[in-house]
């Protein structure tokens, strides 16, 4: 199996457009410790040849173009890329899908609130259908099914419950609802190395669910937003706490960096990493701590085998 990264920042991508704090001003600057990022996306391969990729944000295009296994062949329209699959419904991994729109089929994996929000909240559904032969999949976690002709077997599972923030009514009304299986991250097996990778991008809590799944993992794509729980509200930016989002942080007490550095696979990647995140500087005292557990920083373009 093939794993490109596409993207390795959170939503806004980095620099944010309407952001100085101190990353993207260096970043702006020319300070070559910082790199630019396109938001958070990953296209898997059995082959090199079919490709599906992991969440669809704004950026999509871009992203395919700076791809060269990604480009169309020889037929006036065609594409390589088979499938998305959905690790939620937040518009930064899914907004991508109206630029896939032209005159494309593929299929698209999702749970079921995912799909719902999709036809109601925010109805992409409705708007691709007259341009598009997109087949929508509702996927169960721990359900497994199979890509490219069973090639490989993906296996979503729960990471956690909080909607968009866009989504209303009955979805939103919090400790007042069952939990429903708004964020989900994905273990793929290639059926024929027995390589594994896991995404999960988005974390609300460092849960058996997600342990059980990583231990079984030779790579590990996992959600690196934000380095502190705080860190918004120390810059002045937002009242809202990492928890808040949806993202366990990657430091402090409870944080996921411990936890990660004990797990035994080959490749542990931080990915889906916010502008503001201290680690994103490759000279900073947080990367360097990360770099001796044994955890990289996800960047655009890296590329490995499973």
């Amino acid at each position: 199996m093939i794993i490109r990264v596409l993207g390795s920042a959170a939503g806004g991508g980095f620099p944010q457009w309407n952001c100085a704090c101190p990353n993207c001003r260096r970043l702006r600057a020319g300070d070559p410790s910082v790199q630019t990022r396109r938001n958070d996306s990953l296209a898997v391969s059995p082959d090199g040849i079919r490709w599906a990729l992991l969440n669809a944000g704004p950026d999509v295009c871009l992203q395919t173009e700076e791809n060269v296994v990604l480009h169309p062949g020889p037929h006036l329209r065609s594409s390589p890329i088979e499938a998305v699959l959905l690790t939620d419904a937040e518009l930064d991994h899914t907004t991508g899908l109206l630029q896939l729109r032209q005159n494309s089929s593929m299929d698209i994996y999702a749970t079921s609130p995912v799909l719902w929000a999709l036809e109601d909240d925010f109805p992409i559904r409705r708007i691709i259908e007259p341009f598009a032969s997109f087949r929508w999949m509702d996927t169960i976690p721990e359900e497994s099914f199979p890509l490219f002709g069973g090639k490989l077997s993906v296996c979503p599972f729960f990471l956690g419950d909080k909607p968009p923030r866009y989504v209303y009514g009955e979805a939103s009304m919090g400790a007042n609802r069952e939990p429903e299986a708004w964020v989900v991250g994905y273990r793929i097996t290639d059926r024929t190395t027995g390589g594994v990778a896991v995404y999960a991008p988005g974390i609300e809590a460092w849960s058996p669910t997600l342990e059980r799944h990583l231990k079984a993992a030779d790579c590990i794509f996992l959600d690196g937003t934000f380095w502190q729980g705080d860190e918004l509200r120390k810059l002045g930016v937002s009242e809202l706490d990492a928890s808040d989002m949806g993202h366990l942080p990657v430091a402090g007490p409870g944080g996921s960096a411990e936890r990660l550095a004990g797990m035994s696979a080959r490749r542990k990647v931080y990915i889906h990493v916010n502008n503001t995140n201290p680690m994103l500087a490759e000279d900073s005292p947080e990367r360097r701590r990360l770099a001796e557990w044994g955890i990289e920083i996800g960047m655009d373009g890296m590329e490995m085998e499973v």
